[in-house]
Formats: structure tokens, C-alpha cells, sequence
């Protein structure tokens, strides 16, 4: 998924979509800064990812897999979501078309 969030973030970044890296560790040793940075940098990611170690967002979004994906438009209502990898030609053509929205 993040190459493809890396692409999304290039191509339609100055036409409004903010990519938001929400880290939501899966064991322990995932949880210190100092490694999601130097993840962040190794996987030449350029986007701003969040650290979520008490899994507060995770939550939030009704999370329950890695990876997942969710769209949230332009009033703050979530428009899509995806569990794992794939269907990403569908979240693109979803990406394109809410920002077309007013």
C-alpha cells in the first residue's frame, strides 16, 4: 500500500488530498519514534505519519487489520474504507472523484 500512497501523495497532492500515515504498531518493538522515523525514511515516505501506540485512531476508525485504508472527504465524513491491499485502481478512481466535490 505505501507505494501506491507514495504515488497518490505525488500526483494529487497540489489538487487538495492530504495522505495522513497513521502507525498503529503491531508488536512493541514497533513502538519507539526513533523507528517510525527511520521507517518513515527508509520506505521514502513524504507524507506525515502519526503515531498511534495507544491505538486511539485504531479505534476511532473501527480498525482491525493491517493495512487499511480509509477515504474521508472534504467535511470530515468517511466515504470509503479498505481492509489489506488491493483495490487500488477503485480507491483512485474514489481519490479523483471527491476531489472534484465542492
Amino acid at each position: 500500500m505505501i507505494p501506491q500512497l507514495r504515488d497518490w501523495h505525488g500526483k494529487y497532492g497540489d489538487q487538495g488530498l492530504t495522505i495522513v500515515g497513521v502507525h498503529s504498531p503491531e508488536f512493541f518493538w514497533e513502538k519507539p519514534l526513533d523507528k517510525v522515523t527511520q521507517a518513515t525514511r527508509d520506505l521514502q515516505i513524504r507524507y506525515p505519519v502519526v503515531q498511534d501506540n495507544d491505538y486511539a485512531i485504531w479505534r476511532r476508525y473501527r480498525n482491525w487489520a493491517w493495512p487499511s485504508a480509509v477515504l474521508v472527504d472534504k467535511k470530515g465524513i468517511v466515504r470509503f474504507t479498505h481492509i489489506g491491499e488491493g483495490a487500488y485502481a477503485e480507491m483512485e478512481q474514489r481519490i479523483q472523484r471527491l476531489l472534484l466535490e465542492p
